[in-house]
Formats: C-alpha cells, structure tokens, sequence
C-alpha cells in the first residue's frame, strides 16, 4: 500500500487533505481513485489506512479508517555526516541511506572536499536532498523522515557530536594497521534509545588536523573492514552492520531466549 508522509496541517480530524507534489502523485502517477487506500505517517510517527473519497482541484481529500502499529525504525538513531562528495554521490549516500535507517545527514565543508559550497544554490540544493530522502522513507515504508541538513563547517560538525551518546569518524589508518573491534564493541554499548553520529571524510579522507580533532573531541576512529571504501560506500555498510547488530542479531538473541 502506497505510504504518504503528511503535515498536521493537512489532518482535519478524521480527514486528510493532500495537496503538492503527493496529491500529483497519487492522481497522476499512481493513477488512484475514490475508494483506493492509501497510508498516511503523521510527524508524530503515528500511521494511519486511509480512503480516499476524492480527488479534485490537485488535492486528494481522504479518511482516517484505521490507525496501524509498525516499528520501522532503527532502535538507535544514526546520524550519517559526510565530507561533501563530488557528482551525485550525496544523493546516493541520502536515498540508500534513508532505506537503510538513517536518521539524519548532515553534510559538512572537509579540508580535501574537491566540492565547494555554492551558497546561492544552498535552498535549491537541501530542498532536493530532502525530496530525495522523503521518497526514499516512503519506499521504505519509514515511519519517520530523516533530517536533513545544509552543509555544516567542521567546528559546527563537532558542536553537533556533543549533543549525541556515541561518536566515530572512519578512518583508513584503522584499517590499514588491522584494528577492526572497536566499531562492534561500540555498536554494542549503545542502548536502545541512543545516538550515534557517524563522520565519512570527502574522497581524499581527513586531514591529519582533522583528525586530531575529531580525536581530541571524543570521536572514536574506526576501522570498517580490512578494506578500503569509497567514501560513498562507507556510509551504507555501517549502517548496514547496524542493522545486523541491533535488529537482526537482536531478534536472534529475543528468539533463543523465549
């Protein structure tokens, strides 16, 4: 069933009334009519069956008929922050990183980012990104949207890392020296609940001053494997190991218990 994030601006009681680029979506592309459902995800998180009763003048008016109960999301919130990359390699890291759990993307202005910011595009820009990552929530049947941000500088990027439980940065030295166990031991401390924010460098890595100060600020250099990946991969296979540690294993674990 097609899912819809929606704004409590278009909640009237038990009725829905969408409009935009959803409301073309659902006429145009989906091609639906009166009576077809439809899920709506409330910013709550709250989700709810909903049957359209018309469609008219680009807005779709439906009804609430049922409120359901899914837990979709990743038990800790990741917070993915990355070296702006060159092309459309952010676009990639947003959509395959909002299907895999991702709770927020903050991009930031690194020492070796061949991309420079171009603030006169800046709304144009994070307007796509978030486009890109609310189709991507509703492909993955998300019960929530994550955030996303305009590029931080470093020193903001490390301002943010106070505010969460647990704190990395990806570092190839890491790998290079075969010290892999402090990414699964820390995955495993954290509690459900908790936050992690995960630092990627650019395609040339951190500098060594950048590292010294994500060092210096609590953050924990990690290995990710004895091999070395783009910078666009990375992202995907921590929060790919995530998922494994804390909802794959997890449920293995409940199983044998019970």
């Amino acid at each position: 069933m097609q899912r819809y994030f929606v704004s409590n601006r278009e909640r009237q009681g038990e009725n829905v009334v969408i409009s935009g680029g959803d409301a073309h979506h659902i006429a145009r592309v989906m091609r639906m009519k009166p009576k077809d459902a439809i899920v709506c995800v409330f910013p709550d998180g709250r989700m709810a069956v909903c049957e359209i009763e018309q469609i008219a003048n680009e807005q779709v008016c439906a009804r609430i008929v049922q409120w359901k109960e899914e837990e979709r999301e990743l038990p800790v919130r990741i917070y993915i922050a990355q070296g702006l990359p060159k092309g459309e390699k952010w676009e990639l890291v947003i959509q395959k990183g909002t299907e895999l759990g991702a709770a927020g993307f903050l991009p930031f202005t690194a020492a070796r980012s061949v991309v420079k910011w171009d603030a006169k595009k800046a709304e144009k820009k994070v307007e796509r990104w978030r486009k890109i990552a609310k189709e991507a929530a509703e492909q993955a049947e998300r019960t929530s949207l994550p955030d996303v941000r305009a590029p931080l500088s470093f020193d903001e990027l490390v301002a943010f890392g106070a505010t969460v439980d647990g704190r990395l940065f990806a570092y190839e030295e890491e790998a290079r020296g075969g010290r892999h166990a402090l990414l699964p031991e820390l995955l495993a401390r954290l509690q459900p609940g908790g936050s992690l924010l995960a630092v990627f460098g650019p395609e040339g890595g951190f500098s060594r001053e950048e590292a010294q100060q994500l060092k210096q600020s609590g953050f924990l250099p990690c290995s990710l494997g004895p091999r070395i990946l783009r910078t666009e991969t990375a992202p995907l296979y921590l929060l790919a190991a995530a998922s494994y540690e804390w909802e794959l294993c997890a449920s293995g674990r409940e199983a044998k218990r019970e």
